[in-house]
């Protein structure tokens, strides 16, 4: 006996269709499963038979032979474990009826035949949704990130009786799951650290200000205490709300990842990634035994910081070109190459010599020229041409860390980047780019037009700071972000000179 049915896998962020065939012939009792699987694949046939057996059915003492198509496409996890039992009882005319092919089944199956939640669930509807698909059978436990998918009919089981019962149509219980919206479960911010408890540090809150306003990335330099740490954690509070499209993107990636909150199933607010300076170039890149996203697309439409830059690996930073530039990173391996997304904002610190207290007003460096220059020399060209605000951050008096005057809070800063992001939606509508950090050639020439005296400030700056092209782009995306934090069409001089001095701090410490 043969049967058919539908199953979704896994290629990077994307799923494809999977055939799982079934064949059952008479002969010496046997279990082959073909189509490319890895070990968790080829381990099913122990628990898809002790499932069937622990759920009441008769586990027939035949030849089985079970084809994953396409076969030349490589399948990896437990997520077919529920459609080769379907498969193994349809084959085997334990299930009578035969809209089982209607579906899409993804499913772990435990030894007493409970179903067990899979990641990458939501990437996996949404590409079956994309394909015309529109009923899948999933685990109970997925439920949650499943219910933000409309236009399908999605059911979840939490044992493989109650699948089978449901096929053959002799339970009159409601599985199918609800569909939620994204407006009812977004959550207002529960950032806890607020820019109100951060005393002075004027001209950081502003460059963080601008980042957040136009998508750029930044790099804070200072000593030791001097709040770098807690200035980037504030920033996650000002960046705009995520939008449901972009909620999909980063929960598909946490799903993928099996970091996703199985009670919420959405991410509701922007990642705010943090890896440790000894992590590896998998683990920040991706890729690895099972093509997982790494760190950087973890914390994609969110912020990626990098505490205590230098201490990174040299190898490790300089993976951060292509995704600082491009927004994805490519990870190439012996059997796939596989793309993820990684549109981010980085947020980097660092001291600036291994004591920390080169540059400081008050305090005396203790390093040599020769230490210094090795610490710093980490950070190659390219890697700081693609930051493009430098900001100092220096420890601040007793005075200041005494004052009764109030900051200003995170609340008050978030509405003027809003209403920044705004003016950049509409400027870009109908384009794939949404803020200016992200501008193409052609519309940075557009929308960032200078007068003649703009031209004459940057003119000096490209020779005197010894300017890339790259360099010169970015100085203009920044001020044609600030110029949208004060409402102005124009680009003006103040701008210019603002954006120039966020890249002059790479010319202090780097000429050392």
């Amino acid at each position: 006996m043969l049967s058919k049915l539908k199953s979704f896998g896994l290629e990077g962020i994307d799923g494809f269709l999977v055939e799982i065939e079934t064949d059952i012939v008479g002969g010496v009792p046997h279990f082959e499963i073909v189509g490319l699987g890895d070990k968790s694949v080829k381990e099913a046939k122990d628990r898809v038979k002790s499932a069937i057996r622990n759920s009441g059915y008769e586990y027939p003492t035949k030849h089985f032979t079970i084809n994953l198509a396409p076969a030349d496409v490589k399948k990896e996890g437990p997520v077919y474990d529920l459609g080769i039992a379907v498969g193994i009882l349809s084959a085997s005319e334990q299930i009578k009826k035969k809209n089982y092919k209607d579906y899409i089944f993804l499913g772990e199956l435990s030894l007493d035949g409970t179903i067990k939640k899979v990641r990458g669930v939501l990437p996996m509807l949404i590409s079956a949704r994309s394909q015309g698909y529109r009923k899948v059978i999933i685990p109970k436990e997925n439920m949650e990130e499943a219910s933000f998918i409309d236009n399908m009919e999605i059911y979840a089981f939490s044992k493989l009786t109650e699948v089978v019962a449901f096929l053959d149509g002799l339970t009159e219980e409601n599985f199918r799951v609800p569909t939620k919206s994204f407006e009812e479960v977004a959550l207002k911010s529960t950032n806890k650290l607020d820019f109100e408890n951060v005393k002075g540090q004027k001209m950081a809150k502003r460059a963080l200000e601008i980042a957040a306003a136009g998508g750029h990335n930044v790099l804070m330099i200072g000593p030791p205490g001097s709040g770098k740490s807690m200035l980037a954690k504030c920033f996650s509070g000002i960046l705009p709300n995520l939008t449901f499209e972009e909620a999909l993107e980063v929960t598909k990636i946490h799903s993928i990842a099996g970091e996703l909150d199985l009670k919420k199933g959405i991410i509701t607010e922007r990642p705010f990634r943090t890896p440790h300076h000894t992590a590896t170039a998998i683990s920040l890149t991706g890729g690895g035994a099972h093509s997982k996203p790494g760190e950087i697309s973890l914390a994609h439409h969110g912020v990626l910081f990098l505490d205590e830059f230098p201490e990174y690996s040299r190898h490790l930073i300089e993976t951060l070109r292509q995704p600082l530039e491009d927004g994805y990173i490519t990870v190439a391996r012996a059997q796939q190459t596989i793309t993820y997304p990684a549109s981010f904002t980085l947020i980097a610190s660092m001291n600036p010599c291994p004591c920390g207290n080169y540059g400081s007003k008050d305090r005396e460096c203790t390093c040599s020229p020769t230490q210094i220059h090795k610490y710093l020399s980490k950070l190659s060209g390219p890697i700081m041409d693609r930051i493009d605000i430098h900001v100092e951050v220096d420890n601040i008096t007793y005075k200041e860390l005494n004052e009764e005057n109030k900051e200003e809070p995170t609340a008050k800063i978030k509405e003027r980047v809003d209403k920044a992001r705004e003016i950049q939606l509409e400027r870009f509508k109908g384009s794939k780019v949404f803020n200016n950090a992200k501008m193409t050639v052609p519309q940075t020439k557009k929308y960032c037009k200078l007068s003649k005296e703009c031209q004459e400030l940057m003119e000096k700056a490209f020779t005197n700071l010894k300017l890339s092209a790259r360099a010169h782009d970015r100085i203009l995306k920044v001020a044609r972000t600030i110029a949208d934090l004060d409402g102005k069409e124009e680009i003006e001089p103040n701008h210019i000179a603002e954006a120039i001095s966020y890249r002059g701090l790479d010319r202090k410490y780097w000429s050392v």
